[in-house]
């Protein structure tokens, strides 16, 4: 038996105590204000968070932003979002979006730990929309957000959706001579719409 064999056979014959798992109900960082600290996090990545009233504010806080006002060809995936040069009419294509100056999708809910925004392709044809539109606009329930990542995993189930991502702030790197340059991999800008009233802090 050589020493490899011995050291395993040796290792073998130790007792091992049997240890129960870990609670992790309630693990990770919490806020008093998440909303407030999903914001700043996402002004950290280089998004912008806009609040809005509720859903019949959303095309005028949408006018607001340069971006979509400038642009030629609008994409959107919220129902009562259109415009007069926006395609309704889905892409067949997902090579023609090449050219897409902007799309309006829907997120599911928001990360207050890190400024991220969890985003599935259940309500798009062509997954590739989140990273080629040059400017990207998520529209989110402001109630729907969550202090930390552990608590965004326990929502998550992909029984029905097969892709999805977090995502945070606009594309941006700063691999190359520590300089950071946004819009490297995908898109150039990221604004989130919060719509509605913020969730209500616990009284202290």
């Amino acid at each position: 038996m050589n020493s490899k064999n011995k050291i395993l056979a040796s290792i073998r014959k130790q007792p091992v105590r049997e240890i129960s798992l870990p609670d992790s109900t309630g693990f990770g960082i919490r806020y008093e204000d998440p909303l407030g600290q999903f914001e700043n996090m996402l002004e950290q990545v280089g998004g912008v968070a806009l609040r809005v009233a509720d859903q019949t504010q959303i095309a005028k806080t949408l006018e607001s932003i340069e971006v979509y006002r400038s642009a030629k060809w609008v994409l959107s995936g919220v129902p009562g979002v259109q415009r007069d040069n926006s395609d309704a009419a889905p892409v067949d294509d997902p090579y023609a979006l090449e050219q897409l100056d902007v799309a309006v999708l829907a997120g599911e809910f928001m990360v207050a730990e890190n400024g991220a925004i969890w985003v599935s392709g259940e309500h798009v044809k062509h997954r590739v929309v989140y990273v080629i539109a040059e400017h990207l606009i998520l529209v989110v329930d402001a109630q729907q957000i969550v202090h930390n990542l552990h608590e965004a995993y326990d929502r998550l189930s992909f029984e029905q959706v097969q892709y999805g991502l977090f995502i945070s702030g606009p594309s941006k790197t700063a691999d190359i001579a520590a300089t950071l340059v946004t819009g490297a991999q995908g898109a150039r800008s990221l604004h989130v719409l919060l719509v509605g009233p913020p969730p209500a802090t616990p009284e202290r």
